[in-house]
């Protein structure tokens, strides 16, 4: 059970974008329309979970081992750009509409502040390898959904009436902090 607390907690309870403000730029660049942003959540996906798992093997293994852990974050961020290109040629040959889709968003997944506090995270909280592995699943499955969830709500105010000086990114960043306040309501949530 404290595995699925965890998952659910991390998934919505805490979640990355609305209750820990990571991982913003890609959130209100690429959540223009929801196939997109769904294909960069889904990237956020496969980059925060294989980057913790690595990361995780790496910090127990090299970094504790030789007590270099002043050395985490460097590491980290080698492990992670290694990794999103990874991601970059596998969608390139794939998927290149979605490829084409993210642009230059893909490549800036290296400098995601999420990718890179989820890594950290699982080291501050002391999770072991298989709590690392759901909360990094569970953090990343969060991204999805506010991108997803804030992609159809952009979707919807693209056709609205509005006045021209909440047009565009103004309308966006209310929206955002609206669902940020929403997401705030599941802070109480007891697991």
């Amino acid at each position: 059970m404290d595995l699925v607390s965890l998952f659910i907690t991390s998934f919505i309870v805490n979640n990355i974008i609305f209750m820990q403000f990571l991982g913003a730029c890609p959130f209100l660049g690429v959540s223009k329309k929801i196939d997109t942003a769904a294909g960069m959540g889904i990237a956020v996906i496969f980059v925060i979970t294989l980057a913790s798992i690595i990361t995780f093997i790496i910090y127990h293994t090299i970094l504790v081992t030789f007590e270099l852990e002043y050395l985490q974050t460097i590491v980290f961020i080698l492990i992670i750009a290694a990794l999103v290109q990874f991601v970059e040629m596998f969608l390139k040959k794939s998927a290149p509409g979605l490829y084409q889709a993210l642009g230059i968003f893909l490549p800036l997944i290296t400098t995601n502040c999420a990718v890179l506090g989820v890594a950290i995270n699982n080291i501050i909280y002391e999770y072991e390898f298989i709590e690392s592995l759901v909360y990094s699943v569970g953090t990343s499955a969060g991204f999805l959904l506010a991108i997803v969830l804030f992609a159809g709500v952009r979707d919807k105010v693209d056709y609205a009436d509005l006045p021209d000086s909440l047009k565009g990114s103004a309308i966006s960043l209310i929206t955002a902090g609206l669902m940020s306040v929403a997401f705030l309501g599941f802070s109480g949530l007891q697991l």
